[in-house]
């Protein structure tokens, strides 16, 4: 299978798959999420946890090679703050920054918690969308303009960077960019692009599969914010937030 990026002279190089699906030479920008989280790994330690990573798409980028720099700005007894920027030869592209805290022990009593989707593991061949179809794995349980909440199983095909396996962290912030089709998607297609999304999680996925559930979409004069839930094939682990502004006449509108 190959890699979305193969690392050269300290460069992460695009393969031709990692375009998006608004441009044919745009690089999608789940895939910057997925460097940044890759960026992040690096600072974890046992006893240590992603709770949450924020990504800004700021910028769009070309297929072009990449840069990613991360930095610790705050290393404490139970809280690491780490940011990370990527680039190109354009400029900065995106930005991010993670929360990792400290694992403990579970205090007592009961809190509302959200319970596990009706939705039994994906079956059947996945499925593709429209004009442009996913370099990854995808299981629809609601159709594309019905009414929501929309849900999906997805699965990566591909591995981010040649050589290198997909860390829990990685899957988890590849697939917390689909929230913003899952969440605004309406009866004249996808007409919002977002500008960034932010994963927080209880815990890493425990298995390759995960599954989108749209629980909320407001907009205004053409801003939106959704929101999903994430799932692993045990249950819930984690929320995504997402911001997008209106992309009226895109390659995804039915």
């Amino acid at each position: 299978m190959t890699a979305f990026f193969t690392l050269k002279a300290g460069e992460l190089v695009p393969a031709p798959h990692a375009r998006g699906p608004w441009s044919p030479d745009m690089l999608h920008g789940r895939l910057l999420g997925g460097l940044a989280a890759r960026a992040v790994d690096e600072h974890t330690e046992p006893g240590f946890r992603a709770a949450r990573l924020t990504v800004d798409l700021f910028r769009n980028s070309p297929l072009l090679p990449l840069t990613v720099a991360s930095t610790v700005v705050r290393d404490g007894r139970r809280i690491r703050v780490v940011d990370v920027e990527i680039g190109s030869a354009h400029g900065k592209v995106a930005r991010a920054s993670a929360v990792l805290l400290k694992e403990s022990t579970q205090p007592p009593g009961e809190v509302s918690a959200t319970p596990a989707w009706d939705a039994g593991p994906p079956t059947g061949e996945p499925v593709g969308s429209g004009e442009w179809f996913p370099p990854f794995e995808l299981w629809q349980l609601t159709q594309w303009g019905e009414p929501g909440p929309h849900r999906a199983w997805m699965r990566e095909r591909f591995p981010l960077v040649e050589g290198e396996e997909h860390t829990p962290l990685v899957r988890a912030a590849l697939a917390a960019d689909f929230a913003s089709p899952i969440s605004h998607f309406g009866t004249a297609g996808l007409q919002f692009i977002n500008a960034d999304y932010t994963l927080t999680l209880s815990r890493l996925p425990s298995g390759p599969t995960l599954g989108l559930e749209g629980t909320g979409h407001v907009s205004a004069d053409g801003i939106a914010a959704g929101q999903c839930t994430m799932h692993d094939e045990s249950g819930p682990i984690g929320f995504c937030v997402v911001t997008a502004v209106a992309n009226p006449g895109d390659r995804l509108a039915r």
